[in-house]
């Protein structure tokens, strides 16, 4: 026996039954129960407004170590402002040392 080769309608007709099929399998499919599909939705809400409220604690969370680097950084800077202030009135006052020295030298002359 030789293999033959579907026709067009051969191939049309073998679609239509598996869809026929298909639409039986799923009208065979019993109806959900609006118990269950409350249920089940009040489920899904539920898990949502979690996972809504995660990614809210996440995003504060991520915030909060921002304007803690910021305020880190702030105070960093803030050291670094006053040391170098130290240092400018150090040398003010070094400068005033010396000039007092040269003035009292002058001063015996």
């Amino acid at each position: 026996m030789a293999y033959k080769e579907p026709t067009f309608q051969d191939r049309a007709a073998l679609a239509a039954q598996a869809k026929q099929k298909a639409l039986e399998k799923l009208k065979a499919k019993p109806q959900i129960d609006p118990e269950v599909a409350a249920a089940r939705a009040a489920a899904r809400q539920a898990r949502e407004a979690k996972e809504l409220q995660r990614r809210a604690e996440k995003a504060a969370a991520i915030e909060q170590a921002r304007l803690d680097k910021i305020a880190k950084a702030e105070a960093e800077l803030a050291a670094i402002e006053a040391e170098k202030q130290r240092l400018i009135d150090a040398d003010i006052a070094a400068k005033a040392a010396r000039d007092a020295r040269y003035a009292a030298r002058k001063a015996k002359r």
